[in-house]
């Protein structure tokens, strides 16, 4: 029995913003109220100046198990995920081998449900192998759990693979999660195409690489009534195609990940720091600009990391031959709060929208409310607490971060999953 008392809960599902003590029964909220009396052997956490939130939610991340464990396991990856704050996270399938059938979903599950930290919830394959040629085992995934669908990393290719990938997964009420770039524009590419591949020299990534894609994607999307979830979103004109798909009444939804948002093409400078290396790259500071105002103003719906922890040998090479990605999921939440809540530019209840509510609904799994009888995954946040991204931040294996250095406020004093008390103050129970 778990005591939270003296919270500022904030849940727009249920229209709480207010100071309450929630009471934790089992794996469930038995009670939320004022002044709730404490039951015999019950443990109290003294929440004053907090925030209470439902459990936060990231539905794009790479915990490289099978095939790269010295990169990230189900297990390190989960104990970033509750140090940062999140009970969910949804893994993208792009392991070794490849999660392309029911076995691979029962794999993750097991592992994760092993680890006790989080819930994972395992994203399949679209295609055997992710490799854009034939359809993979949908139906059996669905069976076993897979919350979406996506060959994130490269995306279908083919138009006409992926009309069949979407015409099968409608058929089960999943998204299609797409990774959008069109290869024979990207092929090469390290940074954004323009003055950042011009300044350092190096090959260039066309913003146009990502935004024939979502507009390809969009189409077929009506073609095949399919839901389809763009990942990764990084130019101003990809989301106008978003927002304009919305209009329309088209099941289009759309994420962005905090590098997207907080840093730009002019972060890269003759360090050629291969930490501020990943895929899609950093953009112009305008698109930085629009997807700031997208994810406030609701044309993006999801705020989400990518997750993608590489080993320090891997990074410390040549930007050249550095593979893409960078970690999140430690600094994801106190990013938010610096930039967009701490500034006034984003309410409480839209950090709550974005990081919780409509990642669940884009994944298909079952709301998480303050409110008795949910399932007690909550996120409790200290929006004082001070300090510096360094090494020591992560909890995972890697720490390859585009924000190292970064000074920041607030971040995820304890983390409750079903019912289990898994991060306390901070620090790992």
């Amino acid at each position: 029995m778990l005591l939270i008392k003296g919270a500022h809960v904030v849940d727009p599902q249920v229209g709480l913003d207010g100071v309450y003590d929630v009471l934790v029964e089992g794996e469930r909220i038995a009670r939320v109220g004022e002044q709730i009396r404490t039951p015999e052997g019950a443990e109290v956490i003294d929440a004053a100046g907090k925030y209470l939130v439902p459990g936060l939610t990231d539905i794009h991340v790479h915990f490289r198990d099978p095939g790269y464990e010295y990169k990230e396991t189900i297990e390190t990856g989960s104990a970033a995920a509750a140090t940062g704050g999140f009970t969910d996270v949804a893994t993208m399938p792009n392991t070794d081998p490849v999660v392309d059938s029911g076995e691979g979903i029962r794999y993750q599950i097991a592992k994760g449900d092993a680890a006790g930290l989080v819930h994972v919830r395992p994203i399949g394959a679209c295609t055997r192998g992710e490799k854009g040629e034939a359809l993979a085992e949908i139906g059996d995934m669905v069976a076993e759990g897979a919350c979406m669908f996506s060959d994130d990393g490269h995306g279908v290719q083919s138009a006409g693979m992926l009309r069949t990938v979407m015409d099968y997964v409608r058929q089960f009420d999943r998204a299609v999660a797409c990774h959008c770039e069109v290869r024979s524009l990207t092929e090469h590419g390290m940074v954004n195409e323009g003055r950042a591949s011009t300044r350092l020299g190096l090959a260039g990534w066309p913003a146009a690489g990502e935004e024939i894609e979502i507009a390809r994607d969009i189409e077929l999307c009506r073609l095949t009534g399919c839901a389809l979830h763009i990942c990764h979103i990084s130019t101003a004109h990809g989301m106008e195609l978003v927002r304009s798909a919305k209009a329309e009444g088209l099941p289009v939804t759309a994420e962005v990940c905090p590098h997207h948002l907080f840093l730009d093409e002019s972060a890269l400078d003759d360090t050629y720091d291969t930490n501020l290396k990943m895929n899609p790259p950093l953009r112009r500071a305008t698109d930085a600009a629009a997807l700031r105002e997208g994810i406030v103003d609701g044309t993006i719906d999801c705020v989400v990391t990518d997750h993608a922890p590489h080993a320090l040998h891997e990074k410390e090479c040549e930007f050249e031959i550095a593979p893409f990605g960078v970690v999140g999921l430690e600094t994801s939440l106190p990013l938010m709060l610096t930039n967009l809540v701490a500034t006034g530019k984003m309410s409480w209840q839209r950090l709550v929208e974005v990081m919780c509510v409509n990642p669940r609904k884009v994944a298909r799994l079952a709301p998480v409310r303050v409110e008795a009888g949910s399932v007690a995954d909550l996120t409790l946040i200290d929006p004082d607490a001070s300090f510096e991204v360094t090494p020591e931040t992560f909890a995972g294996k890697q720490h390859n971060s585009a924000f190292m250095g970064a000074k920041l406020k607030g971040r995820a004093a304890d983390t409750v999953v079903a019912g289990k008390h898994v991060l306390r103050d901070g620090k790992l129970a």
